[in-house]
């Protein structure tokens, strides 16, 4: 999933952006309420995890804001208060869900687990284009007989790829997708991932399957023989 984590201690928001980010996910980390704000009405995300207390703009008043875009992911509360108005106010807010801090690590990964399930993009945890099927939790991909091992960044391209099958995804769009916030890709870092997704798709017999649509981007087409 694209997660927007948005915690004002560095010391609380760094491992949680590792830990999210080793379970595969592409996480936008953010200290600042007000830059979060941004963000939001201009991204789409899979979820949202807002700390209560955060500089310029709270995580109640963040929360309120998304819902009243109308947008619809899952939100994660992470706070140190713990007393029952306080968890009504974030959920009566629209938040899905509440975690009082000091967070456990694994705690927050299995409810994170749990609120994708509710993501408007889930589709369980294998997706299927055709016969060509990719497993969610243990980042493979397989075709028929065939299965292999991909990278998390290969994982998360064709996962992408995958939910948008037969759409011409541009390069921005790919960028956007796939690299965090504040991160720029080298030059060359997708048309390199391109070359390499297609040969771990050439080695479950999806030939062909990733086009080049030149001037316009790439395209997952699974109609083509292979």
């Amino acid at each position: 999933m694209r997660i927007l984590l948005v915690e004002d201690d560095p010391d609380q928001l760094e491992p949680l952006q590792y830990a999210l980010s080793e379970a595969g996910h592409i996480v936008d980390g953010i200290e600042d309420g007000k830059i979060a704000q941004s963000m939001v009405s201009q991204r789409d995300y899979d979820l949202l995890i807002l700390d209560w207390l955060l500089p310029h703009v709270s995580g109640l008043s963040l929360c309120q804001q998304y819902r009243r875009l109308g947008k619809a992911a899952p939100v994660l509360m992470l706070t140190a208060k713990d007393a029952t108005c306080d968890k009504i106010s974030g959920l009566d807010a629209g938040a899905d869900d509440y975690l009082v801090k000091p967070t456990d690590i694994f705690e927050l990964l299995a409810r994170v687990r749990a609120l994708g399930r509710r993501s408007p993009l889930w589709q369980g945890d294998v997706l299927h284009v055709k016969d060509l099927i990719l497993h969610l939790s243990t980042l493979t991909v397989a075709k028929g007989d065939r299965c292999l091992q991909l990278s998390t960044r290969e994982f998360q391209f064709l996962e992408y790829l995958m939910r948008h099958p037969r759409q011409v995804l541009s390069r921005t769009q790919i960028e956007q997708a796939l690299w965090a916030w504040g991160s720029e890709p080298e030059s060359n870092a997708i048309t390199t991932l391109v070359r390499r997704l297609r040969v771990r798709l050439e080695a479950v017999g999806a030939i062909d399957w990733l086009e080049t649509i030149y001037g316009m981007g790439y395209s997952l087409n699974p109609d083509v023989r292979s």
